[in-house]
């Protein structure tokens, strides 16, 4: 099983698939890494010699920002747009939708479970 930056990846996927295993690397800059690199797309990642993969690794160490780095290099900016008062880090702040979605439906995944607000009782005359 090879190990880059942090990640194991699965020994039965092909190597465009493996890489985009480790969060920062998708399809197309896991083809971009395979071709220059000189190394098949459709290698399966168990089939990979020492050599490459130790390629593969120095490769994603010094050219591709991913996992740890670039987790905190988003979770910075959003905390970046927060403290200038921006809007959208306001947004961020509220947990509402950030790009101008309409949030009177909707928006879900952001609001999380809806949660009904009664009227309460009529009073008594």
């Amino acid at each position: 099983m090879a190990r880059i930056a942090g990640v194991n990846l699965p020994n039965k996927k092909r190597l465009e698939v493996g890489l985009t295993y480790i969060f920062g690397i998708g399809r197309s800059t896991a083809q971009q890494i395979a071709s220059e690199l000189g190394i098949s797309q459709d290698t399966k990642i168990r089939d990979l010699t020492d050599d490459e993969v130790t390629k593969l690794r120095n490769y994603i160490d010094d050219k591709v920002t991913v996992e740890g780095d670039l987790r905190r290099d988003r979770q910075q900016a959003v905390k970046r747009l927060g403290e200038i008062g921006a809007y959208r880090g306001v947004r961020h702040r509220r947990g509402l939708p950030v790009n101008g979605q309409r949030t009177k439906t909707n928006a879900r995944t952001r609001k999380g479970v809806k949660k009904t607000v009664g009227r309460g009782k009529k009073a008594k005359p």
